[in-house]
């Protein structure tokens, strides 16, 4: 079954490039969208906006420090009247992985604000042994239910393999799954509320109004004629692949009509609780003895972010190579926003690491996606822009040596 497009794809990156003078961020880095449209031309329609240099990003996450948060926690806690279970039942939804921001989430709904969370998780493409370990202690030790889905490997080897060929974006099926399985499990719990961690304007997501509190319906549900794709093929088309519409049931959105209906909600937890890293993080380590990988994350500094999943450091790699910013970037700005480094230290890390190939998982990763690593390499060089990469003459195809970034931040 071929799957693997050989067309040249155009990225149309910005031809002049500025960068955010609080962070690292460039006018390159695309926000996010509605995950159902997405396509090639659909991801690299809308970019980070900024306004007198500034990234939108920093913007938002700089109200934070100015935020009455115990009025906003008394916010909370009226909303949470309505839903708070009097007999034990499970009142609200947690999606997460066991990672320290899920494990914060639902152990703050419940300490804190005296919810009962059922937490889900939409299974990683093919788990790590730390990701693995701190899954199973987020029930074992931090003491929540859990129901795991895992959905047929056959079909999301397949979806992943048509993401990276069509979008170079792996992640994308997944980011179905992770998105929209929680709403289904609330309507199977008849469950009202649904809590994620920060706002999507955090990272200069398109909400309507920054600082809404409840994610917006159009990134989370589907209308009646809406047309949907998943890793660029249209849904109905997927049988081609012999995927058949029920192995996706948990990857696509409820019709709106529907959730409307059922009177489920999304709330950002970060817009009343102040969520920071680093804090969480600690928080974590004493709830449900999360454990940071034993070295250094490829392509950054960090030991705890993301760390479930052999696929996610495919994730920061294609992007790196679509648009020219990695995850070293990505997670050094997390860090200058919140105050944890400055805009110096953040570009030394990046000078360092932003480039490095992701090679300790390489081998698994094609074989999950069933290609060649000449195969792999054909099409990442079929999204590289040359606004914005050169091929270097005489210098090895491995890990990806022969191209250089013409514009890295220095």
């Amino acid at each position: 079954m071929e799957l693997i497009k050989k067309n040249k794809i155009n990225i149309n990156n910005p031809e002049n490039i500025f960068y955010c003078k609080k962070c690292l961020i460039s006018n390159r880095r695309v926000i996010s969208s509605s995950v159902i449209k997405d396509d090639i031309k659909h991801s690299n329609r809308v970019r980070m906006p900024f306004k007198q240099g500034i990234c939108q990003a920093c913007l938002v996450v700089e109200k934070k420090f100015s935020i009455d948060w115990k009025s906003r926690e008394k916010k909370l806690n009226s909303i949470l009247e309505k839903y708070r279970s009097k007999n034990g039942s499970f009142d609200c939804i947690v999606p997460g992985s066991g990672g320290k921001d899920s494990v914060f989430q639902a152990e703050t709904l419940k300490s804190k604000f005296k919810m009962n969370p059922l937490t889900v998780t939409f299974s990683p493409h093919m788990y790590t042994d730390v990701g693995m370990k701190n899954f199973h202690n987020w029930s074992l030790i931090g003491g929540v239910h859990n129901f795991l889905y895992s959905p047929n490997g056959k079909t999301h080897s397949i979806l992943t393999r048509l993401a990276f060929s069509n979008l170079l974006h792996p992640f994308q099926p997944f980011i179905f799954g992770q998105r929209h399985f929680g709403s289904h499990m609330a309507k199977l719990f008849n469950i009202k509320l649904i809590f994620m961690g920060e706002s999507q304007a955090e990272a200069g997501g398109q909400d309507d109004e920054i600082g809404v509190d409840e994610m917006l319906p159009r990134y989370w549900t589907r209308k009646k004629n809406d047309k949907i794709k998943i890793a660029g093929v249209d849904i109905n088309q997927l049988n081609k692949f012999s995927i058949k519409k029920d192995d996706i049931r948990f990857y696509l959105p409820l019709d709106s009509s529907e959730v409307e209906k059922e009177g489920i909600k999304i709330l950002y937890l970060g817009n009343f609780v102040n969520l920071q890293p680093h804090e969480n993080f600690y928080f974590a380590t004493k709830v449900s003895n999360f454990s940071p990988a034993a070295e250094r994350t490829q392509q950054t500094f960090s030991k705890y972010n993301s760390i479930d999943d052999k696929v996610d450091p495919f994730h920061y790699y294609t992007a790196y190579v679509k648009y020219g910013y990695g995850r070293c970037i990505e997670e050094a700005n997390n860090e200058i926003r919140h105050g944890y480094i400055s805009r110096e230290e953040g570009l030394k890390l990046v000078r360092k690491y932003d480039d490095e190939f992701p090679s300790k998982y390489f081998q698994d990763f094609l074989k999950y996606i069933k290609i060649s690593e000449d195969e792999f390499y054909d099409t990442l060089d079929r999204f590289r822009d040359p606004k914005i990469w050169k091929k270097i003459p005489g210098k090895p195809r491995k890990y990806c040596q022969n191209w250089k970034l013409i514009d890295k931040i220095i």
